[in-house]
């Protein structure tokens, strides 16, 4: 049986733009025909496949996971943590895993049904459990990969996950949080996971998905957790902390986040009130010597104007932007907000002004 698949010559690797077309070459064997492309007959699908099945072996090495075959669906879905904990604590682990997986699940597909490939579909179905745990975890996994996914899980729905949805926290024995909340109580069950790399990565997750809520609010707020986040997850990325203080690292970052949700109640602001209160940059202390109650007054009626201003079109009608650019210095000096300040907090409050119309006129 011949199968047409476009190969990188140099490392016999296989190469394809995964799309939509990816369901049906994985169950359409055509001939070399006239097209242009290599054909590699199955005997070359499988030499590939032992060699990507030997990398993720590799990765797993001195990691158990027998149970995956011979276990209960709760014990396979147990098993989840500890070998995501296993590819954390390796270096570069978790982008190595995805790539490895990525690479053997294409080789298994054009593999398949070989008796070597159909032996192993245990251990893939394994990996790519293990894959789709990791790529939940990722902020923003890309589109094609989790396509490719659904794809190979339906090739092996005779192993042992099928089309069951792998959830890290319900792998790591934790219920779902209302991730708006952050409640002590959860970051305590984080704390104590066994698999410290694991938690940073559901902290690492949580947290981003609170922060993109954010700026799609707040952008001033919004970009400064972004960037404490950031700063966090370089350094441990980079080895250069260790685990345990990342985590407490992290979860005084949820803390502050949960608090920050706080300061218009303490403060007297609407939502939409606190987020230009935050875009007149009132830590600076040259805006500081304003006082807090002018900076609140200086808030609201920015809110009130921009309101009576904003039009559905008004992000890209020059004319509205410039009317509105002059109103808020207009109302900035109104205040005595400091002279050099002014052309910052205008910018900076037009773009919060963007961020938050975008509602209002929805």
């Amino acid at each position: 049986m011949v199968l047409t698949w476009r190969v990188r010559d140099e490392n016999a690797t296989i190469w394809t733009a995964l799309a939509d077309q990816l369901r049906e070459a994985l169950c359409t064997y055509t001939g070399s025909g006239g097209t242009g492309e290599t054909a590699i007959d199955q005997a070359d699908a499988v030499a590939v496949m032992k060699e990507k099945y030997e990398i993720c072996i590799g990765l797993f090495f001195g990691f158990e996971w027998t149970v995956w075959v011979c276990g209960t669906s709760a014990q396979r879905l147990g098993l989840l943590p500890a070998a995501q904990e296993h590819i954390l604590a390796q270096e570069d682990g978790k982008a190595r895993c995805l790539r490895a997986v990525t690479d053997l699940s294409q080789a298994f597909a054009l593999a398949v049904p070989h008796d070597v490939a159909l032996a192993i579909r245990d251990d893939v179905a394994f990996f790519q459990a293990v894959r789709a745990a990791l790529a939940k975890s990722d902020p923003d996994p890309r589109r094609s990969t989790e396509e490719l996914d659904q794809a190979i899980r339906q090739i092996v729905s005779k192993a042992v996950l099928s089309d069951q949805v792998v959830d890290i926290f319900a792998a790591a024995g934790l219920k779902k949080p209302d991730i708006s909340i952050l409640s002590d109580e959860f970051l305590a069950e984080v704390r104590r996971l066994p698999q410290r790399n694991l938690a940073v990565e559901l902290l690492r997750k949580l947290l981003n998905n609170e922060i993109k809520a954010r700026l799609r609010k707040n952008v001033v707020l919004g970009r400064s957790f972004a960037e404490m986040l950031e700063c966090t997850i370089r350094a441990y990325q980079s080895r250069a902390v260790e685990t345990a203080q990342v985590i407490e690292e992290l979860i005084e970052l949820a803390r502050e986040m949960r608090e920050a949700q706080q300061r218009g109640e303490r403060l007297g602001l609407t939502d939409d009130e606190i987020a230009f209160y935050d875009a007149l940059e009132v830590n600076d202390s040259a805006v500081k010597v304003l006082g807090e109650e002018t900076l609140k007054a200086i808030a609201r009626e920015l809110v009130a104007s921009v309101r009576r201003t904003v039009t559905i079109d008004w992000t890209v009608r020059e004319s509205v932007r410039a009317r509105m650019r002059v109103m808020v210095k207009r109302i900035l000096k109104k205040y005595g907000y400091p002279p050099d300040k002014q052309e910052s907090a205008t910018k900076t409050v037009l773009e919060q002004a963007e961020v938050i119309c975008a509602e209002w006129v929805a």
